[in-house]
């Protein structure tokens, strides 16, 4: 007889069964809707970006104690705590943008009566 999986394996599954519905409605969602889903995956406190940087720094953590017990390569540990730093930094870069994906995620979704102007897809960042 097999054992079923632990709890937190089974949620792990279900949390990543459900990211892939949501990128397949994000695909199939009208712009305005779609605008609001991607603010709510960036909202500092509840967002799903926070979740998962917060969920790899404790993976970090983890992997540093089973790395100085001699149960996981170090390299493991330096691997979870870049992809944490990572995301860290992609949340930081996505912070100036989340007031317009906010601002545009609640406007009518009624045409206007001026279309807005195209932007340049090409821009300098600036630090």
């Amino acid at each position: 007889m097999s054992h079923p999986a632990p709890y937190p394996v089974r949620l792990a599954d279900e949390i990543a069964r459900q990211l892939g519905l949501l990128t397949a409605h994000l695909a199939q969602l009208p712009p305005h809707e779609a605008v609001q889903v991607i603010a709510h995956v960036l909202d500092p406190d509840h967002g799903l970006l926070d979740g998962v940087t917060g969920l790899m720094s404790v993976s970090s953590t983890f992997a540093k104690t089973q790395a100085e017990r001699g149960a996981l390569p170090a390299e493991v540990w330096l691997a979870l705590g870049r992809a944490t730093n990572d995301l860290d930094a992609i949340g930081g870069d996505l912070d100036e943008h989340r007031a317009a994906l906010r601002r545009v995620g609640t406007q009518p979704s009624t045409t206007a009566a001026m279309p807005p102007a195209p932007a340049p897809l090409v821009i300098r960042r600036h630090r």
